[in-house]
């Protein structure tokens, strides 16, 4: 494999993604991102203009572009990670994801069909179509046991309706057409350059800037937390490893609740920056009404991926979040780019 396209490459895990694969690849990354609001092209400064790199502003409801796009750069293997993925967001304008997620995945597969056809056998054998998905697609979880990759689908916000169409879309292309398609369906990530709608970035930023800290209901939802790096090194097992037509799940093995994950960065920030009262962030931490359909539990079993491709994360959540904490205190260029807008000027 020589070169890669990566959908969605300037927001968060995909420039995550670029990054890694620059560090640890000779591939040559062809780089499609809309640059809607979580799209950052500050996120992927450092080697924007690398030789091996090609960043194409456009979307992937773009048939012609995809076209042309593939066409001009003749990829060996696509990572799809364009998306709209904010739950919150997809509660309050579901159109949108409807749009990206699903109609602009179909786009992007109908073009990626077109131009695999077009290949001669060898080239065909060893292309490859990863779809990042996540593991919302489930549902909601009691309080025992994991989600695997046999576990039924039942989204309960349009955010993940969309991902679980999108997946059935990506399955329907390898078992109709004989795309060699592989789906990952990850756990909640975290870690640099992410977007401050997520929780994470979310309560370092509302915490530095001494604000009440929310949190939904009684902060008792539990997440299996991924740090974006590991996720990272399980998508290029998956691509140079996994056997086409497969699902493999993607976890950090780290189940918090909501509440023990904003009282841990409540206690690194005590630590990292002190407040100037001299007081606890904990003091900020204010519940505040549940969102419509929030999921209970998730929980991912990843052992399918450690069993037959060897994979498991590095981090535990104390060092991933430690770096990630590090991480937006020693950008506040980037942070403070991302408060005011002037990101997308």
């Amino acid at each position: 494999m020589r070169t890669l396209l990566i959908t969605g490459g300037a927001g968060f895990i995909g420039s995550n993604l670029v990054h890694y694969v620059m560090a640890n690849t000779n591939l040559n990354i062809v780089n499609l991102d809309k640059l809607t609001y979580a799209g950052n092209l500050t996120n992927i400064k450092a080697i924007l203009h690398h030789p091996r790199h090609s960043f194409i502003k456009g979307s992937i409801q773009d048939r012609p572009l995809i076209k042309q796009i593939l066409a001009q750069y003749q990829p060996d293997g696509v990572v799809h990670l364009a998306a709209e993925s904010h739950v919150d967001r997809s509660i309050d304008g579901p159109g949108e994801f409807i749009q990206t997620n699903i109609v602009g995945t179909f786009e992007l597969l109908e073009g990626v069909r077109a131009y695999w056809s077009q290949q001669d056998s060898a080239k065909q054998a060893a292309f490859r179509f990863v779809h990042i998905s996540t593991d919302e697609v489930y549902g909601s979880l009691g309080p025992a046991g994991c989600f695997t990759e046999t576990s039924r689908y039942a989204p309960n916000s349009p955010y993940s309706a969309s991902k679980a169409a999108a997946d059935h879309l990506v399955r329907a292309y390898f078992h109709t057409y004989g795309l060699p398609v592989l789906i990952t369906n990850c756990s909640n990530n975290y870690g640099p350059y992410q977007f401050p709608e997520k929780l994470i970035p979310l309560m370092i930023f509302t915490a530095l800037g001494g604000e009440p800290l929310p949190v939904y209901g009684d902060g008792s939802n539990i997440r299996d937390w991924l740090f974006v790096t590991d996720h990272c090194s399980a998508i290029l097992k998956v691509l140079a490893q996994g056997r086409p037509g497969e699902v493999y799940n993607v976890g950090g093995n780290n189940e918090k609740t909501n509440l023990q994950v904003v009282e841990a960065i409540c206690d690194l920030l005590d630590t990292m920056r002190p407040r100037q009262n001299g007081g606890s962030y904990r003091e900020l931490i204010t519940f505040v009404h549940d969102r419509p359909g929030h999921d209970r539990r998730y929980a991912i079993d990843a052992s399918k991926l450690k069993a037959q491709l060897g994979w498991t994360p590095r981090e535990s959540f104390a060092t991933g979040l430690g770096k990630t904490v590090a991480w937006y205190l020693a950008n506040p260029d980037w942070c403070e780019g991302v408060r005011t807008g002037s990101y997308q000027s």
